[in-house]
């Protein structure tokens, strides 16, 4: 498949903090098979902080989503719970709790988050962006 074209990607997961390993595993091969691998150690942190947010702070199953189209990637979590994420502090001021978020915001180009409903389930989707350039 042509690096050009559009793709997309999703990974349900159990409430299970295995799962964020699984998660990073998977999106690396993801990216290797499409010769995307200059973004695998930057793509890795960002789900493997949005899947670990999704994961520790709510009780059901959550979903790493990726998708690839017009030379940018994006990295997403599902969740189950429907209220906002906390905002992000800075990065180098916060301890081993919190830093999640602020490194998604230091790392990424773009991020974001919106409320979703998905299978009649209420929630939240956390995204980031790439660029390719």
């Amino acid at each position: 498949m042509p690096e050009n074209e559009p793709w997309e990607y999703t990974l349900y997961i159990p409430n299970d903090l295995r799962a964020v390993t699984v998660a990073r595993r998977t999106l690396r091969l993801i990216l290797t098979m499409h010769g995307l691998i200059r973004l695998t150690d930057t793509a890795e942190l960002l789900a493997a902080e949005l899947v670990s947010n999704a994961v520790r702070h709510t009780k059901g199953p959550a979903a790493l989503r990726v998708r690839w189209s017009a030379g940018v990637l994006r990295i997403g979590a599902w969740d189950a719970d429907p209220e906002p994420p906390e905002p992000p502090g800075e990065v180098g001021v916060l301890g081993e709790e919190g830093r999640g978020l602020a490194l998604v915001r230091a790392c990424a180009d773009l991020w974001g988050w919106q409320p979703l409903a998905r299978h009649g389930n209420r929630g939240k989707y956390v995204w980031c962006e790439l660029a390719a350039a």
